[in-house]
This record gives C-alpha cells, structure tokens and sequence, in this order.
C-alpha cells in the first residue's frame, strides 16, 4: 500500500513539474467562511427546489481536482481572515490580526499577486466587500494590525497592481491634514470608477490602472463596507459576476503575458456569521456565478488556466441538522432579502410613517418577504416568540425608546425561525477549525487533490505558473 501511495504522490510531483510555466491565466478565488457545509447545503438546497433528497452539484464543485484545506493559524488553532487571507496569499502562516507579516508582526512577506507582477503578469484583486478588508488586503498589504485600513489603503496605492474592485476603500479612508485615499490612488495613476459594469464599458479600457467601485449612494447605505447582498441586489447594483466580466477584459488588455486574478466571495462569511441561512446559500450561488465566468474564459484557453477555489475558515459552525433526522431546506426559497436588510427594511418603514407602523404591517412584510404565513408555516412558540417581540417594539414607541434595537431584536428572532424549519443548526456567530474545500481544474492542479494545508496553496499555484516565488 504504501509502494502505491509513493507511486501516485511521484506521479503528481511529475505532472505538477510538467505544468510549470504552462499556466498563463490564473485564477484564484475564495469564498470568505466557506466551509465545506456551507457547499453541502447550498447543493442540498438545490436538489430540494426539485423536489428530490440529495445534492444539486454547483459548478465549483463539479471541477475535477477537489481536496480538503487545514486552516489554523500561526497562534491559534481558530484562524481569523487576516492571518488566513495571508496564509493562502504567501505561503506563511502568522498572528491573527496580521496582513502580510509574520507573528513577529514585523518582517513582511510577500504574496503571490506580488510574485505574478513580479513575473511580468497583469495582475488584479477583487472581492464584494471593502478593498482595504482582510482577504484582498492579504494580496497587496504589510500591516500588524487588520483594522488599520487607512494604512493598507496606503499600500494598495504603492502595489501597482492593474486591477482593483469592490465596495470602497473600508473606514478610515483619510487622516486629517492628508488626501482621501481615493485621492491617494488618483494620484498613484488609478482611474476610479463608480458607474457600474455600463460605466466600466464605456471608459475602462482608457484607464492605465484601474479601480471598480460601487456607487456613493450604496456606499452611504451600507457605510462603505460590502456590495449589496445577492438576496437585496438590483439591476443598477454591482456585481461579482460583473466585476469577473471586467476584470478579465481588462487584464487581458493589457497586453502582458497572461495576468493573475484574485478574486473573494466576501459576504458568505457576513451571513454566515449573522447566521443567517438562506442568505448565506445565495452568497455561495453568487460565488459560483463568478466561477462561471471564469470557467466560460478557462474553456477558450484550456491549455493556459488554471481556476483554483477555496476558503480562508468555516464561519458559524453550519450544521444540517437539529436532531430529528430530516431537512426543509426547501422552505428558504420564501426568504427574499436578507436580515440586514429586513431590519433596514423595517426601521425605514417606521421612520417614514411611525403612526402605521403595526404589527399588521410587520406582519406583512415577514411575509412577503421571509414567507412567513406564505409558504412557511410556523407553530405556535413561533408565533408567540416574534409576538413577544412586537410587544417590545410596541412598549419602546410608547416610551420613546430604542425602536430600532427592538426592531432588530425582531428580526434576529425571525432568522432563527427560519434556521429551525429548514432543521440547521449553528455552533456559533464566529469561524471554527471546521475543514474548507478546495476545488481546482486545468493543467498541474492534481497537487490540490486530497488533504493540504492553507500555505501550501500559493507556492503550488506560483509552481504551475511559473512565478518566481519569493
């Protein structure tokens, strides 16, 4: 047995060594919170809208090379998105906290987005949340510290990188008495864009370095921080599958010997740590949608992409299952919008007319919007529990007190309910040491097959490439 295991690990080693210098396109994406349960009940959740047990694969996890991932940190067996992010990016395991140097929280280390430049690629970073936040920071960034956003907005601007998309720059994006980091970057010869996928149409091939913005109205709603949830998008709204569709378009128009693109499905782990499920299902298809992008480039160039996918930690410990042996997952297709933003929702609706704000009105948009009398059917704790909390709401209106904490007490329960009649089940609202998936396809990516560690990634990835690892 272990003459064969020698055999096969030989012959991997040899194919991997093949693939070296073949892979001109490069592709890498992660899903933030991603565990291999949260892959199981988005297929699981699929098959039920058929109307059958069983899986629905999506496309990532249909690609041929698939593995399990480790993804403790230097310092902790429970890893956060820096010392992940920074682990999948470099190579180097460090502190939680930490972006682009070790534990000593002093000596940088550098990452494969900066070995692929380094190579001559075009390269671009991408994600639905901040481009200053933990994962796309870990590509570009050298800071102790994850929260100082001002600083790594600073080495964005100094990266050089041709490709930049997501939210906005994350807070603080300026210092007293200095220029905005916006202004930082104009500076350092990027082009801002804010219209959208038609805007980037129209001016962004123009631009020498580029970065792909949402609108300033969704910024001032949701503070700078992510891109809408796919559950809440409208058409007007940026998109991953857009931001993939541009960023491949530009990187190939930049008439370099292929390009590496870094790209992370941020806000599965939002919603994974709101545990909040059917959110979290659609965070994964809106993933796979980008993936299909990817995968629609990689058919053209086979011979010259690899597609990688993983995650950086497992986020809310997802388990299907609540002790009797079945599952409703069907249920979550009557869930139209988020938690985030059904509390929104909500608050707007009292602020605007506070006097016809009633439990009949609430009743309403629970609904419309969660199927709650529509498709859900909710037994009679369950109704007395979110009962309870409307007479919370109401008692706040009549003292002048804390509506809206009421209001989001109301919709917190209400994201419960809707775990409990789907039968899923969370350890928590933070990440666990649960295994994240890998999956991999195009030439020397049988290396990813199996059980590897989150710092084996780049250094196999920049083999295959050819990058000069540093």
């Amino acid at each position: 047995m272990k003459r064969i295991y020698s055999f096969i690990a030989a012959m991997l080693f040899v194919l991997a060594a093949m693939a070296e210098g073949q892979a001109k396109y490069v592709f890498y994406f992660i899903g933030d919170g991603m565990g291999v349960n949260q892959i199981n009940v988005t297929e699981t959740y699929l098959a039920a809208l058929k109307g059958r047990i069983g899986i629905e694969p999506i496309l990532m996890s249909e690609f041929p090379v698939v593995g399990l991932v480790n993804t403790y940190s230097a310092t902790n067996g429970v890893t956060d998105s820096a010392a992940g992010g920074t682990a999948l990016a470099s190579g180097h395991k460090t502190k939680n906290g930490a972006i682009g140097v070790l534990e000593d929280l002093q000596t940088p280390v550098t990452s494969i987005a900066q070995w692929a430049k380094n190579a001559g690629k075009a390269v671009g970073v991408a994600t639905t949340v901040a481009i200053t936040h933990a994962t796309p920071a870990s590509f570009y960034g050298h800071q102790p510290k994850r929260q100082m956003y001002y600083e790594l907005g600073q080495d964005l601007c100094k990266s050089g990188f041709d490709f930049f998309a997501g939210s906005d720059f994350h807070r603080p994006n300026t210092k007293e008495g200095e220029p905005t980091l916006r202004q930082q970057a104009q500076a350092a010869g990027y082009t801002i864009l804010t219209g959208g996928y038609k805007e980037y149409q129209k001016k962004g091939l123009k631009a020498e370095k580029l970065i792909m913005l949402q609108s300033d109205e969704q910024n001032e709603k949701l503070e700078s921080d992510h891109l809408p949830y796919s559950l809440d998008q409208t058409k007007n709204d940026l998109t991953l599958e857009q931001i993939v569709r541009a960023g491949i378009n530009y990187l190939t128009s930049k008439n370099t010997d292929g390009f590496f693109f870094q790209i992370e499905g941020g806000m599965i782990d939002y919603a994974c740590h709101r545990n909040d499920i059917g959110n979290a299902i659609n965070e994964v298809l809106d993933l796979d949608k980008a993936v299909k992008v990817a995968y629609e480039f990689y058919q053209q160039h086979p011979d010259e992409t690899i597609i990688v996918i993983t995650a950086d930690h497992e986020t809310g410990g997802l388990v299907m299952g609540t002790g009797p042996y079945e599952l409703h997952t069907d249920l979550l297709r009557f869930q139209h919008k988020s938690i985030d933003e059904l509390k929104w929702m909500l608050r707007e609706q009292y602020k605007r007319a506070p006097k016809k704000f009633t439990w009949t009105a609430v009743e309403k948009v629970l609904k419309e919007q969660m199927g709650f009398g529509a498709g859900i059917t909710l037994n009679d704790k369950q109704r007395e529990r979110l009962q309870n909390r409307w007479n919370a709401i109401e008692k706040a209106i009549s003292e002048n007190g804390k509506v809206n904490d009421r209001i989001n007490d109301l919709c917190e329960t209400t994201k419960h309910i809707l775990s409990e009649v789907a039968h899923i089940s969370w350890a928590s609202g933070g990440h666990s040491n649960g295994y994240v998936p890998v999956y991999a396809i195009g030439p020397g990516t049988e290396v990813f097959q199996g059980r590897i560690d989150n710092i084996e990634i780049a250094p196999a990835m920049a083999r295959i490439a050819g990058y000069p690892a540093e």
